[in-house]
């Protein structure tokens, strides 16, 4: 069977016309932290309707066609400079259909804004182009999805998560309440309810980023390709070779009789199964879904916290930077610089970028040491429209591999600290900069003596160790049998205890004669 890399994306950014000179700084940031890049620029904004009411419609045609050909002036750049970068914009037509992002693989293409999705197909027929739907559980006629216009061909996968939430179905634990003028969700559009009507398409995440690309916490894509070339990352595409992850970027390999997600294959009673996951937190259990029900929920948790460990283990954790003072009490104080480093006696295998704003820095990276340079923020944003809600905190997932009993050294604004493995194992820590708060308290109010530390404390930036993981709670090989006789599709929902998500594209099946 043929073997793929994983390329990550967000493949849902949006920039709007006002702020499209950003475009350079969100390519740099997608340099940063993912591996390729399908930009959806969004031609539409408030305008006054006659009425004097604010309406969202597509702005003047002169304004988004110079915004056109400047993203297709970048996305040639990037390009050129060997970054993967598509040219995409948004669509929502008269929200009949569903909102979708039209990418192309050529940056030859010019937007079109015809009012219904069959429309849309048949202006791009014969083009490399997709368009993808997202927040699809809304209401049917109001921006949600509808299922009795769609296209494989055309929308060969959809955004089951995003900043909106879930809208894999209305039954899920991740509810899609953060936009609330959008919502409810309903079941009637959801993700599953396509596949029920016989539509084989696969599944992304990705954020509906307004403000930054990227966003954690958002949804990111992961794609199943043969290079980062344009071309390799176009044939994963309309092959469906593409999952989607809430978080954390969850490394994911599934595969029923060597067909790869996307594919399709012939009902036996005996298919075998593979699975292999690699978390970045402990994983906590792996759903086998056969069309829409859970066949088979397998738990890691408490499969693996009892065994010893001893000598030489790798191991995951996460460092978060931020928290700090209530902009309700210190609106001026918006941000906070962190410079730090990490040092270990034993190997640093991996970084995984944990960002949601610019201005991040990871450096001087080597086998057992790095650098780094944080801005975290604090934002009154309500988390109602499309920033980035209430994060307070910058990070990393560090994977180490050394011994048990050795040690992890941090210096983070000039605090040096040793943190030993096994402490970390046990449980997390968290460093107060409980002086600096007093300093302010001290200069803004002199404040300085409670019978409680709750002023102190609840403006004190903070930095997080997360608890460790090692690798045996992070990683769960799956090789089984499985009937397949008794479905159209099986995929795989795996959670972490964090609560991050994976959703797997199905694996199609093809019923007998």
């Amino acid at each position: 069977m043929k073997k793929y890399k994983i390329l990550w994306t967000d493949m849902h950014s949006n920039l709007h016309h006002e702020h499209i000179k950003d475009l350079q700084k969100w390519i740099d940031q997608m340099k940063a932290t993912m591996d390729f890049w399908p930009f959806a620029y969004y031609p539409f904004g408030m305008v006054r309707h006659e009425s004097g009411f604010m309406v969202e419609d597509k702005y003047d045609d002169e304004a988004i066609n110079k915004d056109w050909e400047y993203v297709r002036e970048l996305t040639n750049k990037a390009n050129d400079e060997g970054f993967p970068m598509f040219m995409g914009y948004e669509w929502q037509g008269a929200g009949k259909d569903g909102d979708h992002n039209v990418y192309f693989k050529d940056n030859e293409q010019y937007m079109a804004y015809p009012l219904r999705y069959q429309e849309l197909k048949q202006h791009f027929e014969g083009k490399d182009a997709i368009a993808i739907p997202h927040h699809l559980a809304y209401q049917l006629g109001h921006r949600g999805k509808n299922w009795d216009t769609h296209c494989d061909k055309f929308s060969p996968f959809v955004e089951i998560y995003s900043s909106h939430g879930s809208s894999e179905n209305d039954t899920g634990s991740i509810d899609m309440v953060r936009h609330i003028h959008m919502g409810p969700r309903t079941g009637m559009t959801c993700v599953e309810r396509g596949w029920q009507k016989g539509h084989k398409y696969g599944v992304i995440a990705s954020g509906d980023n307004h403000s930054c690309p990227g966003v954690y916490g958002f949804g990111y894509c992961a794609v199943l390709a043969e290079s980062n070339s344009k071309e390799d990352i176009w044939d994963a595409f309309i092959s469906k070779r593409v999952y989607g992850v809430s978080k954390d970027k969850i490394k994911l390999d599934f595969c029923i009789d060597d067909a790869v997600m996307g594919q399709t294959i012939k009902a036996s009673k005996n298919s075998k199964l593979n699975l292999e996951i690699i978390a970045s937190n402990a994983l906590d259990r792996i759903e086998i879904i056969k069309d829409s029900d859970v066949f088979e929920m397998i738990p890691h948790t408490s499969t693996w916290e009892k065994e010893e460990l001893i000598g030489k283990i790798k191991f995951k954790f996460k460092l978060d930077l931020g928290w700090g003072p209530d902009r309700r009490v210190f609106p001026d104080i918006e941000s906070k610089h962190w410079t730090g480093s990490l040092r270990t006696p034993g190997k640093l295998l991996s970084i995984e970028k944990c960002w949601s704003n610019f201005n991040q820095k990871l450096e001087n990276v080597t086998d057992n040491s790095c650098d780094f340079e944080i801005t975290s923020y604090k934002t009154t944003a309500s988390g109602k429209w499309m920033g980035p809600s209430a994060i307070t905190t910058e990070g990393f997932i560090f994977e180490i591999e050394d011994d048990v009993d050795s040690y992890i050294t941090f210096e983070i604004n000039g605090i040096e600290f040793e943190v030993s493995i096994s402490d970390l194992l046990y449980s997390s820590r968290v460093i107060p900069l409980l002086d600096d708060a007093m300093d302010l308290l001290k200069d803004r109010y002199d404040f300085e003596e409670y019978y409680r530390s709750d002023s102190w404390w609840h403006n004190a930036y903070k930095i997080k160790i997360g608890q460790a993981v090692p690798e045996i709670g992070y990683t769960r090989k799956i090789e089984k049998e499985i009937d397949t006789t008794d479905c159209s599709l099986v995929r795989i929902r795996g959670w972490q205890k964090n609560g991050g998500a994976v959703w797997s594209t199905p694996i199609f099946i093809e019923k007998g004669d």
